[in-house]
């Protein structure tokens, strides 16, 4: 399979997760079923940073669960900005760690990001496709992938490509949804109280359509640890990490926000109500006190699950 020149390999490893409020925007740089990641590359990367915590807490976890294992090589697939890979690389010193995308400028940052943490020679990059382009990239006994799978057509048989880079008691862990994200109260004092109900709704129902439009889609029922031992390893865990960050939110938190509303408003267009339209007018204009980058009452919170597997 080769997908969008930016597509799955791309797919923004822990940062952003589905739909049009996080990365994938019909009005933000998309052609097709996939965005434009180098044009989110600035949102997907504050979206990761917003994250660090959890990240920080899963790569703890993850070296916990390796045990007395060395591990001495990290993949991290859907590397995106690169975020993930220097929490990996942190929480395993010892390993070569290795973020893979598909969209060079996402690399770039990556190699950025290396660099300031001190990790340049420890970070590697690698240019690929998913999931044909795993078989070029050599074993490891740590793979991390975050919200990548769900951008391929055939889940399955992706984690039976990513299994099969595993060495001996190696351990595959895959993000994959979670909790919807919270940024406001249920009734804002705008329009019919519930809006980002109503979004989460529009959501999966966009998310739905772009599954069905991609290449090779395969219906599956995402029960992961039993796609996991479908692909022939034996779950070791799963396991959710809150990301809380508390009104009133910091100017960046708060621009994040702005710009998932923007992604809102841009790829549900066609969905939402007008009511909700104008409410979503109203939050996204910065003159007003009602505006998310005003308003007191704006904050971030998310749950995030992990489910991992390890080869026998």
């Amino acid at each position: 399979m080769t997908p969008h020149p930016h597509g799955p390999a791309a797919a923004h490893g822990p940062d952003a997760a589905h739909g049009p409020g996080h990365a994938h925007a019909h009005g933000g740089g998309t052609t097709g079923t996939e965005p434009d990641w180098e044009a989110l590359a600035e949102h997907l990367e504050r979206e990761a940073e917003l994250n660090v915590p959890f990240l920080e807490e899963a790569a703890a976890w993850l070296h916990d669960l390796t045990g007395s294992r060395e591990v001495t090589r990290v993949l991290d697939l859907g590397s995106g900005p690169g975020v993930s890979t220097t929490a990996l690389a942190h929480a395993f010193p010892g390993a070569e760690t290795v973020a893979v995308d598909s969209a060079p400028g996402l690399l770039e940052r990556a190699r950025a990001r290396a660099a300031r943490e001190g990790l340049a020679s420890r970070i590697t990059t690698r240019s690929a496709e998913l999931p044909d382009g795993v078989a070029d990239l050599g074993t490891a006994e740590l793979i991390w992938t975050s919200n990548v799978v769900h951008h391929l057509g055939d889940q399955r048989a992706a984690l039976e490509t990513f299994a099969g880079a595993l060495r001996p008691g190696g351990v595959l862990a895959v993000r994959e949804r979670g909790l919807p994200t919270r940024y406001l109260p249920r009734d804002i004092g705008l329009g019919r109280p519930g809006l980002q109900a109503r979004l989460d709704a529009a959501e999966e129902d966009w998310f739905t359509a772009m599954r069905a439009e991609l290449p090779g889609h395969t219906r599956t029922v995402e029960d992961w640890p039993a796609l996991l031992v479908a692909a022939g390893l034996t779950p070791t865990g799963s396991r959710t990490f809150l990301t809380d960050h508390q009104a009133p939110l910091d100017p960046v938190a708060r621009a994040h926000v702005r710009g998932r509303l923007e992604r809102f408003r841009t790829g549900l267009a066609d969905t939402l109500d007008a009511d909700d339209l104008a409410t979503l007018d109203t939050l996204l204009d910065d003159t007003l006190p009602e505006g998310v980058l005003r308003r007191p009452d704006v904050f971030f919170l998310t749950a995030t699950t992990v489910h991992t597997a390890v080869r026998t």
